[in-house]
């Protein structure tokens, strides 16, 4: 699917930006190859194509981009169809299994 080419293919890739800000706090950030279907399929249910995708995948990762500079011990976050559809939030693995515990993941 040419949506899904646009998200992970290009020097500039929407998923690659995303990664590249996760990774200023040191944090990975992984898109599942569902994750990347369900963004192009919601990008064509609202009809708008290519230039809706940001909005999707901003609207998916908006709170965790928000609450990760002030969660410590953060590994990697992974996105799946479930958050991309509302039905989850992000995945987030610690370096630690103890803090992974402690907050309920």
């Amino acid at each position: 699917d040419a949506l899904i080419q646009i998200l992970r293919e290009p020097k500039n890739a929407l998923t690659k930006q995303y990664q590249a800000l996760f990774n200023l706090e040191g944090v990975e950030l992984e898109f599942r190859d569902d994750a990347l279907t369900a963004i192009a399929k919601k990008a064509m249910s609202r009809k708008t194509g290519a230039r809706g995708l940001r909005s999707i995948v901003e609207g998916a990762l908006l709170n965790t981009m928000y609450d990760l500079p002030s969660m410590d011990d953060v590994e990697k976050v992974v996105v799946d169809a479930r958050v991309i559809e509302g039905d989850s939030e992000p995945k987030v693995i610690y370096a630690t299994p103890e803090t992974q515990q402690a907050s309920g993941e």
